[in-house]
């Protein structure tokens, strides 16, 4: 297992400023939530996590290590991201999407060992995709393609796993099943979300983002509080704990007049 934080991070964007000063720690096997209203920063934060937009300041740490510091094969072994906008660009089966995650570990045009197969089919499994191992990716519903790509993300063995909108675009069946089968991987996890509830019911540690700083974290009931959904958000809330799960939610009543 490893632990990921970044310690002051900042992030511009054409000279803008996205990220300012962000302190995040996860430690081993915890799953980390970041919310925030749109343009707040989340996927921003998310792309510096895992090497896709350089910081102007501060750092990434996995453990000891700076992640600039590694090379981007290192990186990819030790970081598998599913990001929010995921075109394949050919015309691949689940098989062949699930196997991109060995990439890390190929020398040019190296072929796939069968021990990677059976990484393949071990992660397909893991999601409930066996018997469509050879469908088209093209020809999957939006709930397979979410859970190919995370199979994509568990063969790639790496400790930390990093989600932008994961439940994104998915009815509740399939986020409630993509969001089951991300905790019980057990990875270190960090997870940009929209959906508060979700992010309440199945993150160990929420971080509240509002225009690109951290303004509140902890564990859900103490990071989503209703009153901080109306500072953040401009909406009422009522907050309750679920009667059958135990966990922290929240009842939303009217959105607060604009000034």
């Amino acid at each position: 297992m490893a632990m990921m934080r970044s310690d002051h991070l900042s992030i511009d964007l054409s000279e803008t400023r996205i990220i300012s000063d962000v302190s995040v720690a996860v430690e081993a096997g915890e799953f980390v939530g970041l919310v925030g209203p749109n343009g707040s920063g989340k996927t921003t934060l998310l792309r510096g996590l895992y090497r896709a937009l350089k910081p102007v300041g501060g750092a990434v740490l996995l453990g000891q290590d700076n992640l600039w510091n590694l090379s981007p094969i290192e990186a990819a072994r030790r970081i598998a991201v599913v990001a929010q906008e995921n075109q394949i660009g050919f015309d691949f089966t689940a098989s062949e999407v699930a196997a991109l995650g060995r990439l890390p570990y190929k020398k040019g045009f190296e072929r796939d060992t069968a021990e990677d197969r059976q990484l393949v089919a071990q992660s397909l499994n893991d999601m409930g995709l066996a018997s469509l191992a050879y469908r088209p990716f093209d020809a999957m519903s939006g709930g397979e393609r979410q859970r190919t790509l995370l199979a994509r993300a568990l063969v790639q063995q790496a400790p930390i796993l990093l989600l932008d909108e994961p439940t994104n675009h998915l009815d509740i069946h399939y986020q409630l099943d993509v969001l089951h089968r991300v905790r019980a991987l057990k990875l270190t996890t960090v997870a940009a979300l929209h959906d508060l509830n979700l992010a309440a019911a199945w993150c160990d540690c929420i971080y509240v983002l509002q225009a690109g700083r951290i303004i509140a974290s902890g564990p859900p009931h103490e990071a989503l509080t209703a009153e901080r959904i109306s500072q953040v958000f401009r909406i009422q809330a009522t907050a309750f704990t679920h009667p059958v799960t135990g966990k922290h939610q929240l009842l939303f009543d009217r959105a607060e007049e604009t000034k």
